[in-house]
């Protein structure tokens, strides 16, 4: 009975809420002005290999020092604040932006890109599962310390 009276509400409502969509974690990276910012791995690469982007790892500094994409910067969500100046003093507000965490539902990345796109940065995108991703790709890694070599992280020159 409560389902039946919940969908015949529903349909009268002025803005009635959607019964299917698209709930994936893709879809949920659009800036408010519907602009997607998602990245996927192959174009990632390629703007990588091109050496026309700069990476941001979101991820807290120790997993950072663990190991990263080679090349990327280490801007933790949690320290944006003390950090952000630091680490993007020298970035032109157009040069392409690439963030990135670990792990689908992580929200580091996103949150990181909202506030790059609203400190002027134009080109940030997001690369989801960015640090897993990489890695299961075989792409060029740097790890941070001695302790890094003894875990699963590989360097890969290419």
């Amino acid at each position: 009975m409560a389902v039946f009276l919940g969908f015949s509400i529903n349909q009268f409502r002025n803005s009635r809420l959607p019964l299917f969509g698209n709930w994936t974690i893709e879809s949920r990276l659009v800036t408010p002005s519907d602009t997607q910012f998602g990245i996927s791995l192959a174009e990632a690469k390629k703007l990588f290999l091109r050496q026309a982007v700069v990476f941001i790892d979101a991820r807290p500094n120790n997993d950072y020092e663990k190991g990263h994409i080679k090349g990327a910067r280490s801007l933790p969500w949690h320290d944006v604040d003390q950090q952000f100046i630091e680490v993007t003093k020298d970035l032109s507000p157009d040069i392409p932006i690439i963030t990135y965490c670990d792990g689908e539902t992580c929200s580091l990345s996103h949150d990181l890109t909202m506030f790059l796109l609203d400190m002027g940065f134009n080109n940030v995108r997001v690369l989801i599962n960015g640090w897993t991703l990489w890695q299961k790709a075989d792409l060029p890694l740097e790890p941070g310390d001695s302790t890094a070599s003894q875990g699963n992280i590989r360097v890969v020159f290419r």
